[in-house]
């Protein structure tokens, strides 16, 4: 693989740190089967790229993708909780919904953000080449990103959300409103997979409508990936474990498609995908010397923090 392609895999392997992030707050902690993410990624970059190609500040442009996605959480939590709709039903309702308010945003299905003013313009002064300058931001803005979400969730609100995950009805004799920490939640989850999309948009040069397409697969590689090789030990590791998947799953993808010796092009991406994923999915049970070393380490029994 060339040093390009591994440049580029890490940089998409970081911002889809935060998608890997963002199902980790659905689908981990607040145990919610989340489809929606296929269609608030794309809403991101659509809304960002709008905006960026009106003349709007990049930074704007990205702050009202976020809050966009978390609207779009929002929906889905509501459809659940208001209307009684099952989780997976109602994210796929507003995963389908999307596309067409994608489409409406755009008023096309493709968006070039070329040319145009973005989150990396005020950067581009300071020598350094694109090449560097993408991952390089991306991974300071995922690092962020994930170390306030840490901070969040050892707070007693996050408390108050894992509870509700791990245990509605306990959490509701606590005195949990757990209604409002799925509406946050949800609307937070998405909101990070907005702030993917959006970033991904003004790095790539373009938004489109079917960017979306297999995200929560993506996410949900990350998520699994990053257990398996960090553990589940603290949430700081849970989290950065989907920071890590997601870029080691990502180089996997580059080196299967770049190595000559598997004859694989980029057609054969999907396939690669299934691959990946099904061999993730296998890891959790699998031996994991890392995982050992950090037990050991640890082995002084604190709970999650």
């Amino acid at each position: 693989m060339s040093h390009v392609a591994l440049l580029g895999a890490i940089e998409i392997g970081l911002l889809f740190g935060l998608v890997g992030i963002g199902v980790f707050l659905s689908f981990r902690v607040l145990n919610f089967p989340d489809l929606t993410v296929d269609g608030s990624f794309p809403l991101g970059a659509a809304v960002a790229g709008t905006i960026i190609v009106a003349g709007g500040n990049a930074y704007l442009a990205t702050a009202l993708a976020i809050l966009a996605g978390a609207l779009a959480g929002l929906v889905t939590a509501a459809l659940n909780l208001r209307f009684r709709i099952l989780h997976l039903l109602a994210s796929i309702l507003t995963m389908i919904a999307l596309y067409s308010i994608n489409l409406r945003i755009m008023g096309k299905p493709n968006l070039a953000i070329l040319n145009e003013a973005t989150v990396l313009t005020p950067f581009q002064g300071l020598g350094l080449s694109n090449l560097y300058l993408r991952p390089l931001y991306a991974g300071v803005v995922t690092l962020i990103v994930a170390f306030l979400l840490i901070r969040f969730l050892a707070s007693d609100m996050g408390l108050a959300m894992r509870a509700t995950g791990a245990n509605p009805r306990m959490a509701r004799a606590q005195g949990i409103d757990t209604s409002r920490m799925t509406y946050l939640g949800m609307a937070l989850s998405n909101g990070l997979v907005a702030l993917a999309g959006a970033l991904f948009a003004q790095m790539n040069g373009f938004a489109d409508v079917a960017l979306g397409t297999g995200t929560i697969v993506v996410g949900l590689a990350a998520v699994i990936i990053g257990e398996a090789i960090l553990g589940m030990r603290s949430i700081r590791l849970w989290v950065l474990g989907c920071v890590l998947g997601s870029v080691i799953y990502r180089i996997a993808v580059a080196a299967a498609l770049n190595s000559s010796a598997l004859g694989l092009n980029a057609s054969d991406l999907n396939l690669v995908t299934a691959v990946l994923v099904a061999v993730a999915l296998t890891l959790p049970g699998a031996k994991n010397p890392i995982r050992a070393l950090l037990a050991r380490k640890g082995s002084a029994g604190k709970s999650p923090s």
